[in-house]
């Protein structure tokens, strides 16, 4: 393209004369001087000779160079600011004129004129909020190259998602006055234009058969006609007063064009003027300007989804968590997807109210318009999704509650120990300061209490079941194996495949994707499992490996049914379950223990010895019923608070680290970005491999040391000041209800029965306490007493408490589903995680199983997954390969690159669009691995198949470029 200026002139008078592929460096000047102010850009494009430079000077007082000949050679521009009182109806703060060379030019006869004018045309159309097509004179047939260019470019606007408007402006026209020949000349200008529209159509290969299927165009206000400029023959002509008519007319329509428009700040229109310059030299204008503006609009969306998700999600952990309480504490019997729904309402309609801002008024606003239906459809399904997830977590919940033996086995020990203190307490009034006497009395009821309690059966070796699912104890991490050749062997019966004993060579990189993607399913769909497990609440059982066990033979079973090539050999079955099962060992053993602490009756009674032995002696010095009343609801509240506290200080600790932890406070791209960034710095191959092999676990695990890290860096300054300003909260709360239900019960003259369901009740939503645990109390009246006890005891319960917070047990405490790293990682990671069959690059989709194809923003290597050639690695990369005419081999036959569907199975399930954008990262990454490369993937050393110029980047760059995504 042979634009050879781009001069900005200010009205000020300062200009500058400087080319295309600097005009970014006086943006930032102008920037510098202005503010990054909002533009409306006006475009001009006419014949050479068509007055165009004449309308636009006397329409805005500007100083376009004006002769009979060639007089702009490229483009030029002028800024003209809008006055205060039409800003207070406008969205921008100037007007950027362009006038352009004149297409047609005789100075261009025999250089590729149509070539050149098209892209001008292209440019500027594509520049502009508004195009103004200059026509001069009533002769449309000398029009129509010109009028077929101007809809060839917008057309290709089209394809960009851009839509600019534009207004035709016919000059020197005669008798414009007279109605009948305007009516037919607009009637012409349609029908030529509908022409054109077609031709372009071919050209640019689409289906449109009429203009006002290109561009919204209406042609009784958008097109205009002009009288001449003079009454007479110039130099001594006096100017025509029609002609100052029709230019206020005109600037009317500009208004009101303008007014529909919100135009675009300066830097935008400096990035906007490098991809639309950038598109036009690589000649792959409708890939290129795509990808650049449509994966900075996506981008940004995929920002903004990030945050209403989040909104999302944390309004229904709140929820979750405080019918959690409820539930446990027998408020609520019956959980519905209707009252969730409402209970998310408030949310709901936020997020619906933040998206339709968004949508309409953002700067991509007509880019983004293409995605507001799916991405509402995705807001939807994501709330469906959660809502259903909720009822479903509830009610095991609700159902758990029907099999809680043990807990009822607990509150009776509990009652048994009391009403025996009580009766041994007044027998021993006597020998209240005989310590040993009193002591060995209560060990003797303590004994007798025991018996009672049904023995918990002890939990067997997780690690020694699990590792007799193979003889001998060896096996194969399978989750780690480079590549999954030795558990196959082909069919003998493929006809593709003559020979009887088929090789390993014949396994494909498309069979390892297969694979690959079915073991990483499994995993998924396993990990799902291993946490409805439930273990925390139901404890362990070796029913839940023989569970994982079953679903993994009929997940392995169905898949060698589909599959007509190959069959797994017995190993392939045996690894993945031990592997699985052994990544769940910890899980089953931090579960077990949880429930083992909440549930087994030796290790609760024998924690709580102390403090019954303390309830005790208090009874034996004459306290009364009130006094030890008030001091067991205190203990018993204790545990109770203390996991509120944590559960609460969890939810606070997840929402900071979303907006002060730099990796996580975005959505999984930006998350990816500092994987990269942690990986590059590290320079460790093999924790590459299980990132690109494992991306979701590698995912999950640096959420995980994230958090931990966190957690012990902010310790002090974050995490306990939260957990004692949640103490207190909690301490305050609890003192309330107390006071409220005496009252209660003092205005009621009701009894401690009525005392304890109005304060439980106050608390449910709260803590996990209920009126069962304090049944077998029936004796208490002194309810301003009881009152007084609680205010006097519970603060040394909460300094018990807040003595107990440390970085060792915060985390540690929590049951699974409650901690701060798995709330993270229910957030970022609920996603999809389907590789590119050729890279491995990880889908971008927010939706796990989402309808339409799987895409991403940047593609890999090829030879970081072990595609090769003749035993040598291919390092190329996919969307260089969909331009070109080279081909990949498939067991169903040979395919082209750019026809890469055809290939069927996970070929046809991504959209992989050609992109010049360059990633230097994965350049770098091959340039300093391909030895480790090739020895992981048993192929031969190829540094000289690598370009020359990957070689140049260094590992500076390659993090540089994480930056600019």
């Amino acid at each position: 393209m042979m634009i050879s200026g781009f001069p900005l002139e200010l009205m000020d008078g300062d200009a500058a004369h400087v080319p295309v592929i600097w005009i970014s460096a006086v943006l930032d000047q102008l920037i510098q001087k202005l503010g990054d102010r909002r533009v409306f850009v006006l475009s001009v494009l006419g014949l050479q000779s068509s007055g165009k430079s004449t309308m636009l000077n006397a329409m805005f007082g500007l100083q376009f160079a004006v002769s009979a000949g060639r007089c702009t050679r490229g483009a030029f521009m002028q800024l003209v600011k809008v006055s205060d009182e039409m800003k207070t109806q406008m969205s921008f703060d100037y007007i950027l004129v362009v006038d352009t060379e004149g297409l047609h030019a005789s100075e261009r006869a025999g250089r590729s004129t149509r070539h050149h004018d098209n892209e001008l045309a292209t440019f500027v159309v594509g520049l502009a909020n508004l195009t103004l097509i200059n026509i001069f004179g009533e002769n449309l047939s000398e029009m129509q190259d010109i009028l077929q260019i101007v809809v060839q470019a917008f057309m290709r606007m089209k394809k960009v998602r851009l839509n600019p408007s534009c207004v035709f402006v016919h000059q020197n026209v005669t008798g414009i006055t007279a109605g009948e020949k305007i009516l037919e000349g607009r009637r012409r200008l349609q029908e030529t234009l509908d022409e054109m529209t077609k031709l372009s159509a071919e050209e640019e290969g689409c289906d449109e058969e009429r203009f006002s299927d290109v561009i919204r165009f209406d042609v009784q206000n958008d097109v205009k006609y002009f009288a001449q400029l003079w009454e007479g023959s110039p130099p001594m002509a006096p100017p025509n007063p029609n002609y100052c008519e029709n230019i206020q007319e005109l600037k009317k329509t500009i208004r009101s064009h303008a007014l529909k428009s919100h135009g675009m700040s300066l830097t935008h229109l400096k990035d906007h003027i490098r991809d639309l310059w950038e598109a036009l030299l690589n000649e792959q204008f409708v890939f290129s300007f795509t990808n650049s503006l449509k994966t900075a609009a996506h981008r940004k969306l995929e920002t903004e989804y990030s945050k209403w998700s989040t909104s999302i999600q944390s309004a229904m952990i709140l929820i979750e968590n405080r019918l959690h309480n409820e539930i446990k504490n027998e408020a609520v019997s019956e959980i519905k997807e209707i009252y969730l729904h409402r209970e998310l309402n408030r949310t709901s309609e936020k997020v619906k109210k933040s998206m339709s801002e968004f949508f309409e008024k953002d700067t991509y606003a007509e880019i983004l318009i293409q995605w507001k239906t799916s991405y509402e459809t995705k807001i939807k399904n994501l709330q469906d999704n959660i809502v259903r997830e909720a009822k479903k977590k509830l009610n095991e919940i609700l159902q758990q509650r029907d099999h809680e033996k043990k807990v009822e086995e607990r509150k009776r020990l509990q009652c048994t120990l009391y009403e025996k203190s009580k009766e041994l307490a007044l027998q021993l009034k006597d020998k209240a300061n005989d310590e040993e006497t009193i002591k060995q009395e209560f060990d003797l009821i303590w004994e007798q209490s025991m018996k009672i309690i049904t023995e918990t059966d002890i939990l067997n070796d997780v690690t020694h079941v699990l590792s007799c699912c193979k003889q001998g104890n060896k096996y194969n991490n399978i989750l780690a194996v480079p590549n999954y050749s030795e558990y196959v062997h082909f069919k003998k019966s493929l006809k593709y495949f003559p020979e009887q004993d088929v090789k390993k060579s014949n396994f494909m990189s498309e069979d390892e994707a297969q694979i690959k993607a079915f073991v990483e399913d499994v995993v998924q769909k396993t990990d799902t499992m291993i946490k409805s497990f439930k273990i925390s609440e139901n404890g362990y059982n070796i029913s839940c490996i023989q569970q994982l066990t079953v679903h993994i033979k009929k997940r392995v079973t169905e898949h060698q049914r589909k599959c007509k090539k190959y069959e797994f050999q017995e190993e392939f079955f045996v690894d993945l379950v031990y592997s699985i099962c052994n990544k769940a060992k910890e899980h089953f053993s931090h579960q077990h223990r949880l429930f083992m602490e909440a549930n087994d009756p030796d290790l609760y009674t024998t924690r709580k010895r102390d403090e019954y032995y303390s309830i005790f002696q208090k009874q034996c010095h004459g306290a009364t019923q009130v006094v030890i009343f008030g001091e067991i609801i205190c203990q018993k509240l204790k545990e109770p608070i203390e996991q509120s506290v944590y559960k609460k200080t969890a939810r606070d600790l997840a929402g900071e680290m979303r907006s002060n932890c730099e990796s996580l406070n975005g959505n999984k791209s930006n998350l990816e970005k500092h994987i990269l960034k942690t990986l590059a710095e590290e320079e460790d191959f093999d924790k590459y491999m299980d990132y690109i092999n494992n991306p979701r676990d590698h995912f999950k695990s640096f959420i995980r040391d994230e958090v931990s890290r966190y957690i012990t860096d902010k310790f002090s300054v974050s995490v306990l000041p939260k957990m004692k300003e949640n103490i207190k909260l909690l301490q305050q709360k609890i003192m309330k209800a107390a006071h409220e239900s005496t009252e209660h019960v003092q205005v009621n003259r009701g009894d401690v029965g009525l005392w304890l369901k109005n304060f439980t009740h106050q608390l449910s939503d709260e803590l996990i306490f209920s009126e069962k645990d304090l049944s077998g109390v029936k004796h208490v009246d002194d309810f301003k007493l009881l009152d007084d006890v609680i205010k006097q005891e519970l603060p040394a319960i909460m300094s018990d408490i807040s003595r107990r917070f440390n970085t060792n047990t915060f985390p540690l405490k929590l049951d699974h589903k409650f901690r701060p790293d798995e709330i993270l990682i229910d957030h970022l990671c609920q996603c999809c995680w389907v590789q590119c069959p050729f890279c491995g690059a990880t889908c971008t989709n927010t939706i796990e199983n989402h309808p339409g194809d799987h895409s991403v923003d940047f593609h890999r290597v090829r030879a970081i997954t072990g595609w090769h050639c003749s035993q040598t690695l291919c390092y190329d990369i996919c969307t260089d390969l969909v331009t070109g005419n080279s081909s990949f081999k498939r067991a169903n036959g040979d395919f082209y690159f750019k026809e890469y569907r055809r290939a069927g199975g996970v070929f046809a399930k991504w959209n992989i669009t050609p992109d010049s954008s360059d990633m230097p990262y994965w350049k770098w990454f091959v340039c300093r691995f391909h030895k480790d490369l090739e020895k992981y993937h048993c192929k031969g050393y190829g540094l000289c198949s690598i370009p020359y110029d990957w070689r140049k980047y260094s590992k500076m760059d390659a993090l540089d470029s994480l930056y600019k995504l």
